[in-house]
C-alpha cells in the first residue's frame, strides 16, 4: 500500500496531532538507517549558496513540524537540505486547547491553531547544544516567536522576550527567523507593521551579535517571516525595510492564512475546524504573488525563502522562477509521506 492510500484510508481516522507525534517518532527511530542513504541531488539543482551558507539543494522543512528540535538529523535524512525548528518562545508554553489541528482532505490542506506550543528556549538550546552534526547534516534554522503572556503592545517587554530567546538559541543556529506572522498568538501579527518590526529586528540582531561574538562565532543570518494576508503595500514596506537594513538578510514568505476562500471542502467541515491558520494548496497562489512582489522590490541581494502550498516539483520550480532562493514545505510532507522530499528534489532535475 502506498503512503497516500495509507494516509487516506487509515491515518485520516487518527486525530491529526496524535498522528503527527506517532509519525515523527517513527522518523526519529528510522533516522540512523535513513542517514545511510544519502539524497542524490540531480545536476543543476544544487548546491545553493545563500546567506553565507551552503544548502545541498533548495528544499527545506518549514517551522512547525519539529517545534522542540527533537529530530533535526532524521528529518534531514528524509531529503530536506535544511530544517527550521520552532517556533520557539522564551518561555515554555502549552499552546492552545485541543483539538487544535484539523485536516481538510479534499483540499490536501491543514488548519492549525497550535499557539506556539513548545518547551521554551532554555530546553531547546540544551537539546541543540547536545546535537552533533556530521557530513550531510541539514542546515539548521531556528524560528523565534513571542511568548503568549507578553503583551504585544508593550514594545520593551516584547524586545526583552526576544532578547532572552535570541541569546539562548543564536549560538546554535545556522540562521534565525523572527516569526511575526502566526495567526494563533493574539496580537502577534500587529508586529508586522514596519514601525514595530524595525526595532524588534534590531534588538534580535544586537542580541545575536553580542552572544555569538562572546562565543567566538561568526555572524548569524537573520530573516523575518510574514503572512500572506498582508496587503500588497505592506508587503512592499517590509521589503523596503529589509532592503535598507544590513542587519536583516531576507524574508520567509509566507506563513498560513486566515482566509477560507476557494475551498473544495464542505463548508460545514471548514466551519467545524474553526479559527486558525490554513496551509497547503489553498495558500499557494497568494504565496506565489507575495514572492514575486518581494523579489521585484528587494532586487537580487536579500534572500527569499518561498513557502506555502508547494506540493509538486512543478510548484517548486514555479516558486524558484518567481524569485525564491530557497523553498520550504510542511503540509505536503504530511499528506505525501516520508519519501516526498526526495521525490521533489528528483523532480527539480527533470
Amino acid at each position: 500500500m502506498t503512503y497516500r492510500l495509507l494516509f487516506d484510508r487509515a491515518l485520516t481516522r487518527v486525530d491529526p496531532e496524535r498522528a503527527h507525534h506517532l509519525g515523527f517518532a517513527a522518523v526519529r527511530a528510522g533516522g540512523p538507517v535513513l542517514r545511510r542513504r544519502p539524497v542524490r541531488v540531480p545536476a543543476g539543482v544544487g548546491p545553493v549558496d545563500a546567506m553565507g551558507l551552503r544548502f545541498a539543494h533548495p528544499l527545506g522543512l518549514a517551522a512547525g513540524f519539529d517545534k522542540d528540535a527533537r529530530g533535526v538529523e532524521a528529518l534531514g535524512a528524509l531529503g530536506f537540505s535544511f530544517v527550521e525548528v520552532g517556533t520557539v518562545t522564551a518561555l515554555p508554553q502549552p499552546g492552545n486547547a485541543r483539538p487544535r489541528l484539523f485536516r481538510l482532505t479534499e483540499d490536501r490542506a491543514v488548519v492549525n491553531r497550535m499557539g506556539f506550543n513548545n518547551a521554551g528556549a532554555t530546553a531547546v538550546a540544551a537539546r541543540l547544544a547536545a546535537r552533533r552534526p556530521g557530513p550531510g547534516s541539514p542546515v539548521l534554522g531556528v524560528n523565534l516567536g513571542k511568548s503568549k503572556v507578553v503583551p504585544e503592545d508593550d514594545a520593551a517587554a516584547v524586545a526583552a522576550d526576544h532578547d532572552t530567546s535570541t541569546r539562548l538559541l543564536a549560538p546554535h543556529a545556522d540562521y534565525l527567523v523572527v516569526n511575526v506572522s502566526s495567526p494563533n498568538t493574539p496580537g502577534l501579527r500587529t508586529l508586522q507593521a514596519v514601525e514595530r518590526l524595525e526595532p524588534l529586528l534590531a534588538q534580535v540582531r544586537r542580541s545575536a551579535d553580542e552572544v555569538r561574538h562572546a562565543a567566538g562565532l561568526g555572524r548569524v543570518p537573520l530573516l523575518v517571516k510574514i503572512a500572506p494576508d498582508l496587503a500588497d503595500d505592506d508587503v512592499l514596506a517590509v521589503a523596503d525595510l529589509v532592503r535598507g537594513d544590513d542587519g536583516v538578510d531576507g524574508v520567509v514568505a509566507t506563513n498560513t492564512t486566515t482566509g477560507r476562500t476557494g475551498l473544495r471542502t464542505a463548508a460545514a467541515t471548514v466551519e467545524a475546524a474553526g479559527a486558525g491558520g490554513l496551509s497547503g494548496p489553498p495558500v499557494a497562489a497568494r504565496a506565489l504573488e507575495v514572492t514575486r512582489l518581494l523579489r521585484g522590490r528587494l532586487g537580487p541581494g536579500p534572500v527569499l525563502v518561498g513557502v506555502g502550498g508547494i506540493t509538486t516539483a512543478a510548484d517548486a520550480r514555479e516558486r524558484l522562477a518567481a524569485g525564491a532562493d530557497l523553498l520550504q514545505a510542511y503540509t505536503a510532507f504530511v499528506y505525501e509521506g516520508p519519501a516526498w522530499a526526495r521525490r521533489v528534489v528528483r523532480g527539480l532535475g527533470a
